[in-house]
């Protein structure tokens, strides 16, 4: 999956360093990043290839290995061989390792950009030098990044796995029932609620597979195997999917990315393994 970055090290304990000319910069235009590639591989701009830039505003936000990259609070311009791609481009860039630094980098940078102002009495908020934190020195408020728990739930009905596309979203490949927590749920109850809510069926036998940090969404992901209790008729929310079927494993699809939780539950069903 696309944090499975070994033998690199993503370090995101809050240990600012100052920029130099070899911070390596991450620049978001909305939903686009700024890269260019050489030889098929992922590469993000330095300070010392925006010479120009070096008075504007950076904000530290992780290491990895022993580079320190950087958030450019205001867009970079292009230039240099830097061009801004969407951000799904990454699900499938190489080195891994780079495309799990520049989602990271977009949630944190999302984050910030969304706490630049207090919520309780708009004052501009002031940011902590020892933590991953932000306050206001007028009413007291601190914040702390927050990361949406969800589910990913792959139904088996015998050899058929039950297979989704979402309504109205970018994302159009197949994916699998999935939904956010609601507050006081536990999660295993989130499973059991967004597959009645979406497909109308009920599920035994939940097994917790695994979990995944996915940026692109700032939700961390809680995947479960479990399987149909009852009748399999689906009665489909077409205002959350598109489509939802049940699938043979044969006829399930590959997964060339390998960047997501969805597509590894996919293939391990599909494999007979799960």
């Amino acid at each position: 999956m696309i944090q499975d970055i070994g033998p690199h090290t993503y370090h995101n304990e809050y240990r600012p360093v100052f920029l130099t000319d070899r911070g390596i910069l991450l620049s978001y235009d909305g939903r686009s990043v700024l890269v260019k590639t050489e030889g098929g591989h992922l590469i993000f701009p330095r300070l010392s290839d925006f010479p120009d830039q070096a008075g504007k505003a950076f904000r530290w936000l992780f290491r990895e290995d022993e580079e320190q990259y950087f958030w450019a609070e205001q867009p970079l311009p292009e230039g240099h061989g830097f061009s801004y791609v969407p951000i799904n481009f990454l699900r499938a860039a190489e080195p891994r390792f780079q495309a799990f630094a520049g989602v990271a980098g977009l949630s944190l940078a999302g984050w910030y950009m969304n706490h630049r102002f207090c919520g309780q009495c708009g004052r501009p908020m002031e940011h902590s030098r020892t933590e991953r934190m932000v306050y206001c020195d007028h009413c007291h408020t601190m914040m702390y990044p927050r990361i949406c728990p969800a589910v990913i739930v792959a139904v088996r009905n015998g050899s058929r796995l039950l297979i989704s596309k979402y309504a109205g979203r970018e994302y159009k490949r197949a994916a699998l029932i999935a939904g956010f927590a609601e507050i006081g749920e536990m999660i295993e109850d989130t499973v059991h609620r967004e597959v009645m809510e979406e497909v109308g069926v009920k599920v035994k036998n939940l097994q917790f597979y695994k979990s995944q940090p996915w940026c692109f969404t700032d939700t961390l992901l809680f995947g479960f195997f479990c399987d149909l209790d009852g009748d399999d008729t689906l009665h489909v929310d077409h205002d959350e999917l598109a489509v939802a079927r049940w699938v043979e494993r044969e006829e399930l699809p590959d997964d060339p990315e390998k960047a997501s939780l969805t597509m590894e539950m996919m293939t391990l069903f599909k494999t007979g393994i799960l």
